[in-house]
């Protein structure tokens, strides 16, 4: 069934997100009151019509305005939330595209929440006491996501490019993100264990 993209209300927004097992809070529409220089909407993928309609992924979009026209960067931070294993995310991303385009986007950055590859902490630690590695992309990862590779793939299939990490809006954007995990095969852990895992 196809989707279609429009706007819904912040309620409609938080009720989906209840629904998920993990989004950012920068998916939230109260991220948008924090960022009172950008323009908000939430957007909602809908499958069906009517009675039947469902909604199926969400977005918090900030619109920034270029300086003396109505033209704006649609940014989507760490979303949006959608269902990124599918087959095909041209499905979901593609009225996503028209309908932020309407609104007057010149461009469009989005942040797919989705885990390529990861590394434990003993990795890292091994990797700064070697002079020989420079940056994390010269260890070799404990997991690669198939997931994570496949939408990497997809994206750039359908013409999204990757964001160069220096300078500009990627310099305040982190290009990896460094997770603690508080709880075990065994459940949580101490707040000793948690530390155990950490130097200093």
């Amino acid at each position: 069934m196809t989707l279609s993209v429009r706007q819904i209300s912040g309620e409609d927004h938080l009720a989906f997100l209840r629904t998920q097992p993990s989004a950012s809070f920068l998916q939230t529409p109260a991220w948008a009151k924090v960022k009172p220089e950008w323009k908000a909407e939430s957007l909602g993928w809908v499958r069906g019509s009517g009675a039947d309609e469902q909604i199926v992924g969400v977005a918090l979009v900030l619109y920034r305005q270029l300086p003396k026209v109505k033209r704006y960067l649609a940014y989507l931070p760490e979303g949006p939330v959608i269902d990124w294993a599918a087959d095909d995310l041209g499905d979901w991303l593609e009225p996503m595209a028209a309908h932020l385009k309407k609104q007057g986007a010149f461009g469009i950055r989005i942040g797919p929440p989705v885990v390529t590859r990861r590394w434990d902490g003993a990795q890292i630690k091994e990797g700064i006491a070697d002079d020989a590695v420079t940056s994390l992309t010269a260890l070799a990862p404990a997991v690669r996501s198939q997931v994570g590779a496949a939408v990497v793939s997809q994206l750039r299939e359908l013409g999204w490019v990757c964001q160069s990490v220096e300078g500009g809006f990627a310099a305040g954007q982190p290009q990896y993100n460094f997770q603690v995990p508080l709880a075990g095969p065994d459940g949580p852990l101490s707040e000793e264990q948690v530390l155990a895992q950490m130097n200093q």
